[in-house]
């Protein structure tokens, strides 16, 4: 995989956030940042994030207008990751553009807000 963070990690540690999930890898950086990179458990899950990912780019353009692809790829192009931090903004987007990115993904915003809470459920909180 490659990803680039944006920061200098510090520390790289494989843990189990909640007793019975499954393992993954926490990091954190030089300015205080803390970070997890969490393995995908099936061909469905990684097919529709990455799906989600790709139409959160088009539709929910970063603030500063430089492209999220290649900031995340400013060393190496980004390869077999999905930022989790750019799909959790779909639910702060307004509810028109939520329920266009949904139909594309032949889901309802609902279902779709609880897979992000399905996900972010089994490995943290």
């Amino acid at each position: 995989m490659n990803y680039h963070i944006g920061e200098t990690v510090l520390s790289l540690q494989k843990t189990t956030l909640i007793p019975g999930g499954s393992e993954s890898l926490v990091y954190t950086t030089l300015s205080g940042g803390i970070g997890i990179l969490v393995p995908f458990t099936s061909h469905e899950d990684h097919d529709f994030f990455q799906h989600l990912e790709m139409h959160m780019r088009s539709e929910f353009p970063p603030l500063c207008g430089r492209d999220h692809l290649s900031f995340r790829s400013y060393y190496f192009p980004v390869k077999n990751v999905i930022d989790g931090d750019l799909c959790e903004q779909f639910n702060s987007m307004d509810p028109h553009k939520q329920k266009s990115v949904a139909e594309e993904l032949d889901r309802t915003p609902p279902e779709v807000s609880k897979k992000l809470e399905d996900i972010r459920t089994r490995y943290a909180f």
